[in-house]
């Protein structure tokens, strides 16, 4: 089993910045990558953005130039910066972990979440 533990969401003025991170414990082999999700009231969780153990980025386009994902594959943490916050970034914010085993099974966590709110 592996356990996601998400940490830093809060409610900040828009134009603010947070910092969220999420550690990985437990069974932990061969990632894939780490993301971020997010889900406002009333709608799909939708993506946010992913880094890989090299280091390779992606982002979805509303996170584009405001977001940073970053990781410490030495301790399964990754983090996501994020400046410029607007209202409609308001969400609840989840941790993923993709893993795949030697026989290419895929083994999928998510954290429980950490609430942003972007309010005057």
């Amino acid at each position: 089993q592996v356990q996601l533990v998400e940490s830093g969401g809060g409610l900040v003025l828009p134009g603010g910045s947070l910092r969220l991170s999420c550690a990985a414990s437990g069974s932990i082999f061969n990632i894939d990558h780490m993301a971020w999700y997010r889900q406002a009231p009333g709608k799909q969780r939708e993506y946010v953005a992913a880094i890989s153990p090299a280091g390779t980025t992606n982002y979805a386009d509303s996170a584009k130039g405001r977001f940073a994902i970053s990781t410490d594959n030495a301790k399964n943490t990754v983090w996501l910066q994020m400046n410029s916050l607007k209202p409609e970034d308001t969400a609840v914010y989840y941790c993923r972990v993709l893993m795949y085993d030697p026989k290419d099974m895929p083994y999928d966590y998510w954290g429980q979440g950490t609430q942003v709110t972007v309010s005057s």
